[in-house]
């Protein structure tokens, strides 16, 4: 090959490198958090707090309400108010939003006993320092432990898995101490 050909070779895979570094950057550049916040509507507000707070250690952050009005423009209800509760693992702008909210009815479809017995969301992963403070809450909130629990993964981290109270599975990862 000559020299010409080889340097434009050079430039084209530059070019591709380039090209693509900036088509990567364009398409994560769209948002403006890296969190994820998560609506989960629940038959009872305070027995899912009391789970989520006091069982698997969560705390609040604030809360907020969506009115009739922005509820039926927006299309997320149909004019019914409701009141969000915000939950994360720590305080902090970093930590995902877990947003709980009450319309007061039970699910419409049976609480999944295994994770195939649903489709969409089927479960939460939480990774944690120590698993036996929040399997000693969990215990002392009468909340089942599913499966042979806690189930060793490798030498140093276990894994818990359970249910809220609207069935949604929480699996908990990490040390016992």
């Amino acid at each position: 090959m000559n020299k010409k050909l080889i340097t434009a070779c050079k430039g084209v895979k530059l070019t591709l490198l380039v090209f693509g570094c900036v088509l990567s950057s364009y398409a994560q550049s769209n948002f403006s958090s890296k969190v994820i916040g998560v609506g989960v509507v629940v038959a009872d507000l305070e027995r899912s707090l009391d789970f989520y707070v006091n069982g698997i250690g969560m705390v609040k952050t604030g809360s907020f309400t969506i009115n009739e009005d922005f509820g039926k423009r927006s299309g997320l209800t149909d004019g019914v108010a409701t009141n969000v509760t915000i939950l994360k693992l720590e305080n902090s702008p970093d930590a995902t939003d877990w947003k709980l909210m009450s319309f007061g009815k039970k699910a419409a479809h049976p609480k999944p006993k295994v994770i195939q017995d649903d489709t969409g969301m089927q479960y939460i992963t939480i990774q944690v320092k120590a698993l036996q403070p929040i399997i000693d809450r969990l215990t002392q909130l009468k909340v089942p432990f599913l499966g042979s629990t806690p189930t060793p993964l490798n030498a140093k981290a276990h894994f818990v898995f359970v249910q809220d109270p609207d069935g949604n599975f929480i699996e908990l990862i990490g040390p016992l101490h």
